[in-house]
């Protein structure tokens, strides 16, 4: 906790001797009061942090936000610290920082709706999130929630969302993908769907996580697909999938013996809103480049780590 106080007194410096934000700018943009920035533009100065240049690695962090974001025309980027490669380490820092965002969203009381995917990192920011009260909001996940064997996706987060917002969660009873074409058409055809699709055309905003193709990934872990169908797969070229869309290193979908099984919404459906990814470790980099080259995300938050190679490849 300490050392997530440092990094936002560190990004407050940043912001204000550097970025030349006023006060009242910065107080904004993270949502916090302004006499809680003052303070914390005080201490900054009075421990030694700021001398010549912000002595934190934050300064690295912020710099490679802007390469990326600037690189892959995104809206938003941040990244996250961390020294050192640790995957768990990572996914707790992107968790601390993709909370964050996701509150100033839902501190908007205009917020009607929202949209989120599913996965490990983005459970993780939900769980970081702040009880608080938004009875208005309608939360809708992306992808389906149910497992082959009929399980339900644990890492769903809608109804843990709606739990701490006091929202309505709708979520959509069927599997990510389908054993065949006729059996998607089959899935979709209920009432939910065309619902579905109509609150995705209110929302301001989806949050999704970025998966990679191999044997052993989520979708094979979490039972909407076997090995050997990821591994089919990754032999037609997919290195990362989103919502269980997959694509090649260039982003492009691979569509020959896939697409028409996949329940979630389309890609191309889905970017018409902003669409803000959690991602980061080792073996997610050439999946989350592909996002990026595919230009499927507008905003991506990352670790430190992650985003030096991002920045590089």
């Amino acid at each position: 906790m300490q050392s997530t106080k440092k990094e936002l007194m560190a990004q407050v410096a940043w912001l204000y001797f550097v970025g030349n934000n006023t006060q009242q700018e910065i107080a904004q943009r993270l949502n916090i009061s302004r006499p809680t920035i003052n303070r914390m533009i005080s201490l900054a100065t009075e421990s030694g942090m700021v001398q010549v240049r912000i002595n934190h690695p934050i300064r690295e962090c912020m710099d490679l936000a802007s390469r990326i974001q600037q690189r892959f025309g995104l809206s938003m980027c941040e990244v996250a610290p961390l020294e050192a490669p640790d995957e768990a380490a990572g996914q707790r820092r992107i968790a601390v920082l993709g909370s964050a965002m996701m509150e100033r969203y839902l501190a908007d009381p205009s917020l009607r709706v929202m949209a989120v995917g599913f996965g490990r990192t983005l459970k993780a920011v939900v769980d970081e999130i702040t009880e608080l009260r938004a009875p208005q909001l309608s939360i809708i996940s992306l992808a389906g929630s149910v497992a082959r064997d009929g399980s339900f996706n644990s890492y769903d987060v809608g109804l843990r969302l709606a739990d701490k917002t006091c929202g309505k969660a709708f979520l959509q009873p069927m599997p990510i993908i389908a054993n065949t074409a006729d059996e998607r058409d089959q899935w979709l055809d209920n009432r939910l769907t065309p619902l579905i699709k109509d609150l995705y055309s209110q929302a301001e905003v989806a949050f999704v996580g970025i998966g990679e193709v191999q044997v052993n990934c989520a979708l094979v872990q979490n039972g909407f697909l076997s090995p050997e169908e990821a591994k089919a797969l990754a032999e037609q070229g997919a290195v990362g999938e989103i919502l269980g869309w997959a694509m090649d290193r260039q982003g492009a979908p691979i569509n020959e013996g896939w697409s028409e099984r996949v329940t979630s919404l389309p890609l191309p459906r889905l970017a018409e809103r902003p669409v803000i990814a959690f991602a980061g470790g080792e073996r997610k980099i050439p999946a989350i480049l592909a996002a990026l080259r595919g230009r499927w995300i507008s905003g991506l938050i990352t670790d430190q780590q992650t985003a030096q190679q991002l920045a590089t490849l």
